[in-house]
């Protein structure tokens, strides 16, 4: 009798000491995030402390690693401030790194930037990276903003209507791009006008960089670093290279850019991007 009851008795003991003996944390966010809404209170929420976790984490185990990172994050100061911070979230979100968000997003809030400027960003990026990632991005962004208490939805920054999103879109496509715009119209093929004038000028330009919020310079410089960090786009680089110079950005700021984006992307990708600068704008 003592030995069939024995060993079932004391394993749920040692069981029930262990879990004791754990930290809280180790249990809780998981079931409390299941349970309550995303943001509604952040201690109980897994992403509100893992992100943090993380950080203290490689610091403690890697911190050579973290230094070298952290040199190579100091930037030239070219930019803002604000803009750099803009130009770091545009960029994890075409990279999909909603933890990394997350910490960009707090650190962003904390040094002041307003948060329609941080949603715009992200907004700025779904003609480029796609939904599926901009809606990634968005999700994360909000549970910080809940985190620090920025009511959501915010105050909409659309300026078009259904029967005015093509014509405001082209309008703003030519101020940036020229009469190139009414070339590539007339060249596209008839079976892909949908996308080539419809599409690119309704939704691309129409919907996104006509909203407020952010000024044609920051979203076309925002545009840049997002298809730098894409790889592979060299050919929408160059376009936009030479977009940015029309609205008033220089060759300086492209590369502060490049150089803020960095160590986010590594060298392959910067240093193609790097290229395309130097080919549309030689010294």
């Amino acid at each position: 009798m003592t030995r069939s009851v024995f060993p079932p008795l004391f394993h749920r003991v040692l069981v029930l000491l262990l879990m004791l003996a754990a930290p809280q944390s180790s249990f809780l966010p998981s079931a409390h995030a299941a349970e309550a809404p995303f943001g509604a209170d952040p201690m109980m929420n897994a992403y509100s402390q893992h992100s943090d976790d993380a950080e203290s984490s490689l610091r403690r185990t890697d911190p050579d690693l973290i230094a070298m990172r952290d040199r190579l994050m100091s930037g030239s100061g070219v930019l803002s401030p604000e803009l750099r911070h803009l130009v770091t979230i545009s960029v994890l979100t075409a990279l999909q790194a909603a933890d990394d968000i997350e910490s960009a997003v707090d650190a962003a809030l904390k040094d002041g930037v307003p948060p329609v400027k941080i949603r715009e960003a992200v907004y700025q990026c779904a003609p480029y990276a796609g939904f599926p990632r901009t809606e990634a991005a968005v999700r994360a962004v909000n549970g910080v903003f809940q985190k620090h208490g920025v009511a959501l939805p915010l105050e909409n920054q659309s300026t078009v209507t259904e029967e005015s999103r093509f014509r405001d879109g082209l309008a703003v496509q030519k101020r940036i791009f020229g009469d190139a715009i009414d070339a590539m119209h007339a060249a596209a093929a008839d079976n892909q006008k949908t996308i080539m004038v419809t599409h690119l000028s309704a939704f691309c330009f129409g919907d996104i960089y006509t909203r407020r919020g952010l000024d044609l310079k920051e979203r076309e410089l925002l545009t840049f670093s997002v298809i730098s960090a894409l790889g592979g786009c060299e050919a929408q680089v160059k376009s936009h290279i030479q977009g940015n110079v029309s609205v008033g950005n220089d060759k300086n700021d492209l590369s502060a850019a490049l150089e803020t984006a960095l160590p986010l992307i590594g060298f392959p990708r910067t240093l193609n991007a790097l290229s395309c600068v130097n080919a549309v704008l030689p010294d």
